[in-house]
C-alpha cells in the first residue's frame, strides 16, 4: 500500500524536510515537488514560499550528484528571489562538481556581497582562485562572466534576519579565519599570493583602491604569511575612510614583522581618525624609535600631540 502524503504545503513541506534530515533525498525531492505543484496550483503569489522549496529540492539533488538539476532548481528559486544565499552557494557547488570554475566563481563572489563571513563562499573562493590561476593563468579575472552587483535593499534584508542567524555567522567566520590562518601554504600557494599582491600594487598605482582590497585580500587566503599584504591593504581602507579595518590589518601586520613602519605610520594614521590619539601617538613614538628622522612621522606626532593636551 503505496504511503499517504499530506497535502498542504507546509505539511509537504515538513515531510521533506524530515526526509532530508534522515538521509532519503529521493523521497524528500518527491515531496519538495509535491509542494510546489500544490503551491502552483492554487495560483496564490508567494514567491518566498516557493523559492524555498525550489533552493531545497536543489539540495537534494546536490546530495545525489545531481548537478545539473540541482542548478536548473536554483536558478528557478533564484528567479523568485534574488540574492538569496542558500541557492546561490547550492548552485556554486554544484558548478564547481561540474568543473564549471567561472561560474562557481561568480557565485561565490555574489554571495560574499551579501555577506563577506559565510565560510563556504570564502573557502569557495578560495579554491576557484586557484583552479582558475592553474586552468586560465594570470589573466583568469578577464575571463570571468560579469559578477551582478548586489544592491543595498538586498544585504538590508539579510541583514534584517533573526538574531541567531548572525550568531551562526560570527561562529562561521571565526572558523574560517583560524582555519586560514592555521594553514600553512604550499610553495604554490605563496608565489600566487605574491602574484596577486602585485597586482594590488598596481590597482593602488592607479587609484583603485576597492579593486586593490579584493587582490589584496585573495592573496592572504593563498598565503597570509606577508606583513606587507596587510600593511597594503590597510592603505586602501585608510583610504576608503574605513578606519576600524585598517587598524587591525596594520595590527596584523605587526604581528608578523614588529618593524613595519608603514603599519605603525598607517595605524597611527587610523587611530587619529578615529579619535584615538593616545593609541595614535604611542605607534608614532615606537615608529620613530625605528626610524627617528622619518618626516612624515615627525609631522603626524606634532598634530597628534596637539590633540592630546
Amino acid at each position: 500500500m503505496a504511503p499517504k502524503f499530506p497535502d498542504s504545503v507546509e505539511k509537504l513541506r515538513a515531510a521533506g524536510n524530515e526526509s532530508f534530515r534522515n538521509g532519503q533525498y529521493a523521497e524528500a525531492s518527491a515531496l519538495y515537488g509535491r509542494a510546489l505543484r500544490v503551491l502552483q496550483s492554487q495560483g496564490s503569489s508567494d514567491p518566498e514560499e516557493e523559492s524555498v522549496l525550489f533552493s531545497n529540492r536543489a539540495a537534494c539533488h546536490l546530495k545525489d550528484g545531481n548537478c545539473r538539476d540541482c542548478i536548473k532548481d536554483c536558478t528557478s528559486a533564484l528567479a523568485l528571489v534574488p540574492f538569496s544565499i542558500k541557492p546561490l552557494l547550492r548552485r556554486a557547488s554544484a558548478y564547481e562538481a561540474l568543473e564549471k570554475y567561472p561560474m562557481a566563481y561568480v557565485d561565490y563572489k555574489t554571495v560574499l556581497q551579501i555577506d563577506n563571513s559565510v565560510t563556504s563562499a570564502l573557502e569557495g573562493i578560495n579554491r576557484m582562485t586557484r583552479a582558475l590561476m592553474d586552468s586560465l593563468g594570470p589573466e583568469w579575472r578577464l575571463k570571468l562572466p560579469s559578477i551582478p552587483l548586489v544592491p543595498v535593499s538586498a544585504q538590508k534584508r539579510w541583514n534584517s534576519l533573526p538574531l541567531e542567524n548572525h550568531k551562526e555567522m560570527a561562529k562561521s567566520k571565526s572558523k574560517a579565519t583560524t582555519a586560514t590562518k592555521n594553514r600553512v601554504p604550499s610553495a604554490g600557494d605563496v608565489e600566487k599570493a605574491k602574484v596577486l599582491k602585485e597586482e594590488g600594487n598596481e590597482l593602488v598605482k592607479k587609484g583603485n583602491h576597492k579593486k586593490a582590497i579584493e587582490k589584496y585580500s585573495e592573496s592572504l587566503l593563498c598565503s597570509n604569511l606577508e606583513s606587507a599584504t596587510y600593511s597594503n591593504r590597510a592603505l586602501c581602507y585608510l583610504v576608503l575612510k574605513q578606519y576600524t579595518e585598517a587598524v587591525k590589518d596594520c595590527t596584523e601586520a605587526l604581528k608578523l614583522d614588529g618593524k613595519n613602519v608603514k603599519a605603525f605610520y598607517r595605524r597611527a594614521q587610523a587611530h587619529k581618525a578615529l579619535k584615538d590619539y593616545k593609541s595614535s601617538f604611542a605607534d608614532i613614538s615606537n615608529l620613530l624609535q625605528i626610524e627617528p628622522r622619518n618626516g612624515p612621522a615627525q609631522k603626524l606626532r606634532q598634530e597628534v600631540k596637539q590633540n592630546l593636551h
